[in-house]
C-alpha cells in the first residue's frame, strides 16, 4: 500500500537565507534552538529541522513507512513581499523544490513530489512562473493563498493564470493565509486554529458562486484542512443558491455539485470529521495529508486517524496514497 502525505510544507534552505538577508518583508528571529521564527500577523512558523533539512525529513519518512511527501511552501507566502521579490524568492523555491526531488530520486521514483509556490501579488509574474513550474520543472501544479493581501483568488486579476491552469490541466491548492479581520484573532493561536479553516471555506465559496471551476473546468481543486468547513456548511451554501437570486447569477448548479469535485487533505483528525467529508465528497476525493513539520502536524495522527476510520481497505488505500498518484500522474 502506497502512502503520500499530500500536505507538508517545506522551507528551502536558500529562501530561508534570503529571508534572513535583510532584503525581505517578513520578520525573521532565531529561537533557544537555533531555529529561524518567520512572523507575520497572528501567527509565526518555526523551522525546525524537518522543515528546512530532506535529510531528517525522510528519516521521518522511513520511521513511519511513508513512501512520498507533496511539499509546498506555506506562510507568510512570497505575496508579502515587493512584486519584484515575491517572483525572484518564488523562482528560488521552486529551483530548491526541484532540486530537492531530484536529490531524493532513485531511479524513476523520488521520496518527494512538489506544488509550485507563485509570486501571487504579480498575477502576470505567477503566470510565467506557473508555465515554467510546470513545463521545465514538471511540478503538477501550484499551491495558491487562500487570499492574497486580501485579494479573493476568485478575483479576475487570477483568470489569466487559471487560463493556463486549465490549459495544462493543473491541480491547483488552496492553502489558508492570515484572513481579513486577523486583528481579532491574534490571541490563544486563533487565526491558525479558527481564521485560517474559515478563510479557506470562504474562498472555496466565492470561488464557485463567482463561477471559476465552471469557467475553467480542467482545473483540479484541492483544499487544505478537510475542506476548511466546506463539507459541514455545504448544504447551507445550496440553500443561498435557492434563496438568493445572486447566487444564481454565475452558476446554474448548487453549490455542492462543484465543491464535491473538489478534493479534500486530511488534515482534521477527528474520525467523524473524516466521515462527514467522506459522506460529502466521496473518498476517491481525500488525500492523506500531517501538516508536518509544523507544530500542529503529525504524521503519525495522520496515520492514525485513516487506518482507524471504518472503509473499505479499496477506499482506504485511495485515501492514504491512491488518489494522490492520480492527481500525480505517478
Amino acid at each position: 500500500m502506497s502512502i503520500i502525505d499530500f500536505h507538508n510544507h517545506y522551507y528551502p534552505p536558500g529562501y530561508l537565507k534570503a529571508l534572513q538577508s535583510g532584503e525581505s518583508a517578513v520578520e525573521v528571529t532565531i529561537d533557544e534552538h537555533g531555529n529561524a521564527r518567520l512572523h507575520y500577523p497572528g501567527d509565526y512558523n518555526i523551522a525546525v529541522a524537518g522543515q528546512r533539512d530532506l535529510n531528517v525529513r525522510r528519516k521521518m519518512l522511513d520511521d513511519l513507512g511513508i513512501d512520498m511527501q507533496v511539499y509546498t511552501l506555506t506562510t507568510p507566502g512570497t505575496h508579502v513581499e515587493t512584486p519584484a521579490t515575491a517572483a525572484r524568492l518564488a523562482s528560488l523555491v521552486n529551483d530548491e523544490f526541484a532540486e530537492g526531488i531530484e536529490a531524493h530520486r532513485t531511479g524513476q521514483t523520488s521520496r518527494f513530489a512538489a506544488l509550485a509556490t507563485l509570486p501571487l501579488n504579480d498575477p502576470a509574474a505567477s503566470v510565467k512562473e506557473l508555465d515554467r513550474a510546470m513545463r521545465q520543472l514538471k511540478f503538477r501544479g501550484a499551491m495558491l493563498f487562500s487570499n492574497v493581501n486580501h485579494v479573493a483568488l476568485a478575483d479576475e486579476c487570477f483568470y489569466p493564470l487559471y487560463e493556463l491552469a486549465n490549459d495544462l490541466e493543473a491541480v491547483l491548492y488552496i492553502h489558508p493565509t492570515h484572513p481579513l479581520g486577523v486583528e481579532a484573532m491574534t490571541d490563544f493561536w486563533l487565526m491558525p486554529l479558527v481564521g485560517f479553516l474559515f478563510d479557506t471555506t470562504l474562498a472555496a465559496s466565492k470561488l464557485v458562486f463567482t463561477g471559476v471551476p465552471d469557467r475553467f473546468p480542467n482545473i483540479t481543486w484541492v483544499l487544505t484542512h478537510l475542506g476548511g468547513a466546506i463539507p459541514y456548511l455545504a448544504e447551507r451554501l445550496d440553500r443561498g443558491y435557492r434563496a438568493f437570486k445572486e447566487c444564481r447569477v454565475n452558476i446554474d448548479r448548487p453549490p455542492s455539485e462543484y465543491l464535491k469535485k473538489f478534493y479534500y487533505d486530511t488534515v482534521n483528525f477527528n474520525p467523524d470529521a473524516l466521515k462527514l467529508a467522506i459522506a460529502f465528497a466521496g473518498a476517491d476525493h481525500l488525500l492523506a495529508g500531517s501538516d508536518y513539520a509544523h507544530q500542529i502536524g503529525s504524521p503519525r495522527l495522520m496515520l492514525e486517524s485513516l487506518r482507524a476510520l471504518d472503509v473499505s481497505d479499496a477506499d482506504r488505500r485511495a485515501i492514504l496514497g491512491g488518489n494522490a498518484a492520480r492527481l500525480l500522474r505517478l
